[in-house]
């Protein structure tokens, strides 16, 4: 783990950010403080179309209009 003050953080981003990516983890400090850490980001998995098919249904009530008195109470 490295740790680095602000001014070496913004003067050398690109090289901390290289690091960051081959699995270090980068510590940003004031004043000898840790402020922030930077780490590498975990990409979000695709999304994949169908995949709830088969485990939800829709009755077709859903598509019957609403009762007056629960019309009532959303306030239509």
């Amino acid at each position: 783990m490295t740790t680095v003050n602000v001014h070496e953080a913004k003067s050398q981003l690109s090289r901390l950010l290289a690091q960051v990516e081959a699995g270090e983890e980068v510590i940003i400090a004031r004043n000898g403080k840790p402020v922030a850490q930077l780490v590498a980001c975990e990409p979000k998995p695709k999304r994949q179309f169908g995949t709830m098919k088969g485990l939800i249904s829709i009755d077709e009530r859903f598509f019957e209009p609403l009762p007056e008195e629960e019309l009532e109470l959303w306030g239509v």
